[in-house]
């Protein structure tokens, strides 16, 4: 790419966004930006700090204590919180039960989209970067060459998703579709910042391709977009 390339990429939990963005980077050699990864550091420093998630007041009080860092490597992101790796801790159930509350409160949201605004703009110095959440194309980074809303059927997304965590069972994916219905409407309702379709952007339904088509689907479209610049 000879000029530096944002790729805004949205959408629901367990929709593919995450491994659909990294492959983006990595075949497009952009840098990568998991921005729920923020949120979800910010919630376990909540945790592990005996904030109630559940008191926004609380949450807002707090927000600009925790140091989070975000490494932008596609084949190896990281994040650290006050300089310690955090990136199996942010994966649990306490966290994954606690972050849309957290996420909601306007403090924090203002606190993590100057961070990642940030890093966007220390990408643009170099080729670019791909950067998935659910409010990048519609309020992070609105001016995004390339914006994208992936999603897929809450069946399809459950499945992958408890698979992920190793569990196959009817109950486990019955539990988890449950779980992920759940946060699409927490994030899609909240008065801040919610989840939606960006003006512009491509809806990418995931339910019927393979991960590398999603991929290829997605770098056709950089390419296009590129070549008529």
């Amino acid at each position: 790419m000879s000029t530096p390339l944002v790729v805004a990429v949205d959408g629901t939990s367990g929709s593919g966004k995450s491994s659909t963005s990294r492959g983006v980077a990595d075949r497009l050699g952009l840098r990568y930006l998991d921005t729920g990864a923020q949120f979800r550091a910010m919630t376990w420093w909540m945790l592990s700090n005996d904030v109630d998630v559940h008191d926004a007041d609380a949450v807002a009080a707090a927000a600009d204590k925790p140091v989070i860092m975000s490494g932008t490597d596609p084949n190896g992101p990281t994040i650290t919180l006050d300089g310690t790796d955090v990136s199996r801790e942010i994966r649990t159930d306490e966290v994954n039960g606690s972050v849309s509350p957290v996420s909601a409160v306007p403090a924090v949201r203002a606190r993590l989209l100057e961070l990642q605004r940030g890093i966007i703009r220390e990408a643009l110095t170099g080729p670019g970067i791909v950067v998935e959440g659910r409010d990048i194309g519609s309020v992070v980074w609105p001016e995004a060459d390339l914006k994208l809303y992936v999603s897929a059927d809450p069946s399809a997304r459950a499945t992958r998703r408890a698979a992920e965590v190793g569990s196959s069972d009817d109950a486990s994916i019955a539990a988890t579709k449950a779980s992920l219905e759940a946060r699409d409407v927490i994030d899609s309702g909240r008065t801040t910042a919610p989840l939606v379709q960006a003006d512009g952007a491509v809806h990418l339904d995931t339910t019927h391709i393979t991960l590398e088509q999603a991929i290829d689907q997605v770098v056709q479209l950089a390419v296009e977009l590129t070549s008529q610049a």
